[in-house]
């Protein structure tokens, strides 16, 4: 996140603090997202960070949760992760999403070279494009694991075809999550690149000492969301102060409710136990938790509180 006040080094800074911290305390992987045009979250480049967050890290893994095929030449996104494959050998995976990473429309197409939203057909043949490159990218050595992205069942469907492990958006479109990996289980086909369903499923968590500490850290995050309900990806990331004046409609207090209580956001306790029933109810193989508050500190706290409940 881009805090308000802050500057690009600041943020491209805390991106390494973050991804040391986050290895220091023994989780797994790391994703970046693409996102344009955005105050809140930053344009910074998915194969940037993962390079970055590479060069300051050992072993944890790194890669684009995710890269967004139709902005790109799929030859060029095999060639930017099969070297970084090379470079940091079986530490780096390649999630690829479809959207265009933006609501402004001028960028969306400045993005496409002027044309228009990929059709479903489009999107399929990058994806292929993309699979068929980085086989051809083997000579370099270690391949980068390759996911795609879904958050609808036309996305699990795809996943489905093409033999992909899955990671499921459950932290932008919850009421999707079920019906996605029903399709996606049930009409799966194995390819050299997985050999059975494999799910992923993304989660807001937010966790503090108490459930006031947690709501306090929440709280711009979701004056961002206030926005996105609006269409609106111009909202800064304000401070929790901020946040804690911003006066929020019925229906936004409403529709915020709604999200939280399908994500795991409170005590270490409250968190960890959503986890799990998040977990049971979509028999996911992991949990990957984003967690978007205001201060790199506090974010890696939730992190620490988090690993430490759940080893207990």
């Amino acid at each position: 996140m881009v805090q308000t006040g802050a500057r690009a080094v600041d943020t491209l800074r805390d991106t390494a603090a973050f991804a040391r911290g986050l290895e220091r305390l023994g989780y797994h992987r790391i994703w970046y997202a693409e996102h344009h045009h955005s105050p809140a979250i930053g344009a910074f480049p998915s194969v940037v960070l993962t390079a970055h967050a590479a060069a300051s890290t050992s072993a944890i893994r790194l890669g684009s949760g995710g890269v967004l095929a139709p902005n790109h030449a799929p030859i060029t996104l095999a060639e930017q992760f099969g070297t970084l494959a090379a470079l940091h050998e079986d530490r780096i995976d390649l999630g690829i999403g479809r959207g265009p990473g933006t609501f402004d429309e001028a960028t969306a197409r400045a993005l496409r070279r002027g044309a228009g939203p990929a059709t479903d057909a489009e999107y399929r043949s990058d994806v292929s494009a993309i699979l068929s490159f980085l086989v051809d990218e083997v000579a370099l050595g270690a391949l980068p694991e390759p996911w795609l992205l879904a958050s609808s069942t036309a996305g699990a469907a795809l996943a489905a075809e093409l033999g992909l492990p899955i990671a499921i958006a459950h932290h932008i479109r919850p009421d999707n999550t079920l019906a996605a990996l029903e399709r996606y289980r049930a009409a799966f086909t194995p390819s050299r690149w997985c050999e059975r369903p494999r799910v992923l499923l993304c989660v807001e968590a937010v966790c503090a000492e108490t459930e006031e500490e947690a709501n306090w850290r929440v709280g711009p995050m979701n004056v961002v969301k206030a926005g996105l309900l609006k269409g609106s990806s111009q909202t800064p990331f304000p401070t929790p102060a901020e946040a804690a004046t911003h006066p929020f409609t019925a229906e936004e207090r409403q529709a915020l409710a709604g999200f939280r209580a399908q994500q795991a956001v409170g005590t270490p306790k409250t968190v960890v136990h959503r986890l799990a029933e998040l977990a049971g109810e979509t028999g996911a193989d992991e949990l990957m938790l984003t967690t978007p508050v205001y201060d790199v500190r506090d974010r890696i706290r939730s992190y620490e509180l988090i690993k430490k409940y759940s080893e207990a």
